[in-house]
């Protein structure tokens, strides 16, 4: 069974953190691509960051760049994403995406992120 399990959301001031976690289990993690997306309310659903199956490259919406970074560890099959100097406008709920060119794709089920003072 495939799940994708989102966690380390929360509620955070202006400038802060927070370090977003997704597990991965039911599939072949290492052969899955891996993206972070994230809708706020009223929104569309929108990518935020991306790293191939090995790890070696990685891809940032323009608005989190330089702000956020997209890690794996195909050893324990999880996928983090380091938020840094965060905005009200990062409000949303975030969630883990795998990918594979032929297989399809999996998503997890979210964690809401809250930035507010």
């Amino acid at each position: 069974q495939v799940q994708l399990v989102e966690s380390g959301g929360g509620l955070v001031q202006p400038g802060g953190s927070l370090r977003l976690s997704c597990a991965a289990s039911g599939f072949t993690f290492s052969t899955y691509a891996m993206s972070w997306y994230r809708q706020a309310p009223g929104k569309e659903r929108e990518l935020v960051a991306s790293i191939t199956r090995s790890g070696g490259s990685t891809d940032y919406a323009g608005a989190v760049k330089g702000r956020f970074t997209i890690s794996r560890d195909n050893a324990k099959n999880t996928v983090d994403l380091q938020m840094n100097s965060l905005k009200a406008e990062d409000t949303a709920v975030y969630y883990c995406k795998a990918s594979h060119s032929w297989r399809g794709s999996y998503w997890g089920q979210g964690t809401q992120v809250t930035v507010s003072s």
